[in-house]
Order: structure tokens, then sequence, then C-alpha cells
């Protein structure tokens, strides 16, 4: 059972080598274990009610969903969020319920069938100073380090929303393309490259079983979203250069080379 304090959690485990380990739902543990807490519960209850919530045809009120989601990922305890995010599945049904964690046809996709250029969204993110530092903190955190699932939590619900792509892998993106990126392609791929070509971050998504020791270590009453951008912070008027980390890591050699501009702090 999981106790109050987040710290003491632990998911339900069958034994090693047991018929039922290999096909057990991880992301149905980790649905229950937040329920089980009262703080996890009340932020879940709170972001599905917004992302669900009364909107005008063929909408979503995607602004309060995602501003709930923000919530649920900076206040919830880290080992339930990240075990409802990164559950590990061995199967399409456990990848599906994966994939749907965060209402993804509010939060994720747009109302369209074809997602939106990737430049668009990155400059949007430039534009917004909830996104902009979240996301110079996946950048910076998500090298061979535990940091690295926590900044990428940290970008769900900003512009730059990613989201598993499909039910078949655990592979992730944002809801964007680069299709008509014209003469920006490569600076269009680089950015994308974050997500889809981050061998940091794959591994990371690869390695998480469920309740990983450094969780355990983590506060569960600290405010994370204050962390994050703290990662991210830069004094006013310094420049914000989105900057691809050097291909000097084995983790890092799928990503693009190149700079990204984010513009000045405002």
């Amino acid at each position: 059972m999981c106790v109050r304090h987040a710290s003491n959690c632990s998911l339900p485990a069958a034994p090693p080598g047991s018929p039922s380990s290999a096909a057990r739902n991880r992301c149905v543990d980790a649905a229950e274990a937040c329920t089980a807490d009262t703080r996890c519960r009340r932020l879940r209850t709170a972001y599905v009610a917004q992302c669900l919530g009364p909107a005008s045809p063929g909408s979503c009120p995607r602004a309060r969903c995602r501003r709930a989601l923000r919530r649920f990922f900076a206040r919830g305890p880290p080992p339930l969020t990240h075990a409802l995010l990164f559950c590990p599945c061995g199967g399409p049904a456990c990848a599906e319920r994966r994939r749907q964690t965060f209402v993804p046809s509010c939060a994720f996709s747009g109302p369209g069938a074809a997602p939106p250029s990737c430049l668009a969204s990155l400059e949007a993110c430039e534009r917004s100073r909830v996104c902009r530092p979240r996301l110079l903190a996946f950048q910076a955190s998500c090298g061979p380090a535990p940091s690295c699932l926590s900044a990428y939590a940290g970008l769900v619900g900003t512009a730059v929303t990613p989201n598993y792509v499909d039910n078949a892998s655990a592979r992730v993106a944002p809801w964007c393309d680069c299709g008509a990126s014209g003469n920006r392609r490569e600076e269009c791929e680089a950015f994308r490259g974050l997500f889809t070509r981050n061998r940091c971050l794959d591994g990371a998504i690869q390695a998480f079983d469920g309740w990983p020791p450094i969780l355990h270590d983590l506060d569960p009453h600290q405010d994370s979203e204050h962390s994050l951008l703290q990662v991210g912070a830069q004094r006013k008027g310094e420049p914000a250069a989105f900057v691809l980390p050097p291909p000097t890591l084995p983790c890092q050699l799928g990503l693009v080379g190149g700079i990204i501009g984010l513009g000045w702090w405002g």
C-alpha cells in the first residue's frame, strides 16, 4: 500500500521471474498509487477536469488544461507523478494508457489533424516566460543524469509539450513537424532532435523501472517548479542562447549540432 508520504511509496511488484511480472500493467499500478495518495489524487483530478472541461465547439480549454498539468508536475509527489509519466510498458495496452496520461487530445495535439511547424512551437516557447526557462532546463539537464526526467516533465503543459508518439514504442516528440520549415529546416530538425534523437532522454526513459532510487531522495514537499525555473534562470538582460550540447558524451551522439537563438530575456 502507498502511504501518505510519497518518499515511502512503493509500487506493488510481482516476484522476479514470475509469469505476472512481465505481463503486469505498470501504468495501472502508477495510477492506483496516485489515487491512494491524497495530494496526487487531488492534483490529477484537477487537471483531468480542466482538460475535459467545457469549451467552444471543436476546441478545448488548452490554457487552463496546461496550467493544471504544470501544477500537477510541480506540486505532486515526484515519485508518483514520474511513475505515471514514465511507467515502463511491455505491450500496446499499457503504452496507450501511458500515452493518454495527460489528456493529449487537449494538452498535446491541436484541433487539426496536421501538426504545426516545430519552428512555430519553438517561437511560442521563446515568447513564454513559462516555457523558455523550462526548455533551457531540459537542454541543460538531459545529459547522463537522473535530472533529465524531471526536466522533461517540466515541459509538459508548455508550448512544446512532448508526449509518446505511439503505443508501440517509448519514442517521444512535441506535436510538430519540420515539413514546411523551408531554409530553416536544419534549425527545425535540431530542435525536434532534442526529443527524437536524444540518446540521454531515450536511455533515461528506458531505464525507468517504477521507483528509481533517485526519486526516493527527493523531498516530496519541495516546489519542483521553482527548482526547474532556477536551472534555466539568467539575469535580466543576458542573452539566452539555445545551444545544443556538443556531442562529447556517448548518449548525446544522436543530437544534431547547431544553435537555435531563444532571443533575450525580457
